[in-house]
């Protein structure tokens, strides 16, 4: 837990009490620091008030006494509508922040490492963290993955934080400094919370707004967006600016072109054996991990080993188990179009398991890669707007639940015996029409996949 003893005398409401605000309330109560707690949620208020948090009813707050508003980065604090309690705390003048910047408070001589985008976050964060540690580093991986930023380890002097960082997170920072700040790609989403395109991108463009002469910025720069913020960065002085390319070279950067990793200096790493980061977009994460971690003098040898260890997160393109030469891979987290592209785009030979809750266009945008398709197998409520867009373009079957489409795929990829093959669970949808979670449905994924006969575990533990 982070020591926040230096804000004694401070008094902070903590707003939204999930895993990020409860470790706040911790972490305030254990220096001693005044603090006094919400949440909507009437479960929540009462978990939180079980661990000892003070609860206070929004109208109840005397802001006069109160330092700044700590808010969970989900909960809105301007658009579409702020909450009661952020207008509240607008209007008495007092500062709304998140945990992230008290952890950049408390840990003024360690260094950190900040990491956001569209897409990518939480697989770079846990990279470069996996690359660190192999190498011997003291770090703490956190933010928006993993442990909340003040349930992480004080590190001091010389420590480095490697943190992923929303939008959200981003516009409630104050003095935090990203000694290494990595942007990895744009695209558009969360336009309800930051009203347009160009709010999205301001709201990420802050991971550069305090940084220093002698600190680095890494760049993706396919995308429209992410170059132009490129163009603009690379003209102040005094900050090392690295662009990371894909399929072409550029002066000063890393790029990924025919299956190597190439970096600045020429140097060329061999990337089509792990396994662990298949795809073009797994690419641009390691490339600009790579970046990162150059950048902080860690050895080229010692990157290159991290990579080939890397044990990859649960449910993102996930290996769990092999039934012969058939991998069975959970991209649970997979829960829309776009983000099932990613999967398709890097397999052939695939049987695919899909459906659940469907997002507004379905499965039609991803015709380009149906070629890729052995067949599909169809569950949850989505099945027959997916049976409509497949008719004709993929071969399918209903097959209602995950269990139920697991032994499909199963017994079909067996019968079919046409070599290397993979077993996908890309659902391209929400889970919530069958299970409780993301999560709860990649987990069953994993331990029924690992319990097929002649089956193999592959990956972490379950």
């Amino acid at each position: 837990m982070i020591d926040l003893g230096m804000l004694k005398g401070s008094s902070f409401v903590v707003l939204g009490l999930a895993r990020s605000g409860l470790a706040t309330v911790r972490a305030l109560k254990a220096a001693g620091v005044d603090c006094l707690a919400w949440d909507d949620n009437a479960a929540s208020r009462e978990a939180a008030g079980a661990a000892g948090a003070a609860l206070v009813e929004p109208a109840a707050i005397d802001w006069s006494r109160i330092s700044a508003l700590v808010i969970s980065p989900g909960i809105p604090n301007l658009l579409p509508k702020p909450h009661p309690i952020a207008a509240a705390a607008r209007a008495a003048g007092r500062k709304l922040i998140c945990d992230v910047e008290l952890l950049a408070r408390a840990q003024p001589r360690a260094r950190f490492i900040g990491i956001t985008g569209t897409n990518g976050k939480s697989t770079t964060t846990a990279l470069i963290g996996h690359v660190l540690k192999e190498a011997g580093r003291r770090c703490e991986v956190g933010g928006n993955i993993g442990r909340g930023a003040l349930d992480l380890e004080s590190l001091g002097d010389g420590g480095l934080y490697v943190l992923e960082l929303s939008s959200y997170q981003l516009e409630l920072l104050e003095t935090f400094r990203a000694h290494v700040a990595i942007w990895l790609n744009i695209t558009p989403d969360h336009i309800d919370r930051h009203g347009d395109l160009a709010g999205y991108v301001a709201a990420k463009a802050n991971i550069f707004a305090r940084q220093q002469p002698g600190d680095c910025a890494v760049i993706g720069i396919d995308d429209q967006p992410s170059h132009d913020v490129w163009e603009r960065l690379r003209d102040r002085g005094g900050i090392s600016v690295v662009p990371v390319v894909r399929e072409t070279s550029v002066a000063g950067g890393v790029s990924f072109r025919a299956g190597k990793l190439v970096d600045a200096d020429g140097y060329a790493v061999d990337f089509d054996d792990v396994a662990t980061l298949p795809g073009d977009h797994n690419a641009q994460n390691a490339a600009c991990a790579w970046a990162a971690c150059r950048w902080l003098d860690v050895p080229r040898e010692a990157i290159v080993a991290g990579l080939k260890t890397y044990p990859g997160l649960p449910h993102r393109q996930e290996r769990v188990a092999a039934v012969g030469d058939i991998v069975y891979v959970n991209d649970s987290k997979a829960t829309n179009a776009d983000a099932t592209a990613r999967a398709l785009s890097s397999y052939r030979d695939i049987y695919w398991i899909l459906g659940g809750q469907a997002k507004e266009g379905g499965v039609a945008p991803l015709a380009p890669w149906f070629d890729r398709i052995r067949h599909a197998f169809l569950i949850g409520e989505a099945t027959e707007l997916f049976a409509s867009q497949l008719e004709g373009k993929v071969a399918y079957s209903r097959c209602g639940d995950l269990r139920s489409a697991l032994d499909a795929a199963y017994a079909r990829a067996q019968r079919d015996g046409r070599g290397p093959a993979v077993v996908l669970l890309s659902p391209a949808c929400a889970s919530w029409d069958q299970w409780k979670s993301y999560e709860h449905r990649g987990d069953a994924f994993r331990v029924m996949a690992r319990a097929l006969p002649g089956a193999r575990a592959m990956g972490r533990a379950a």
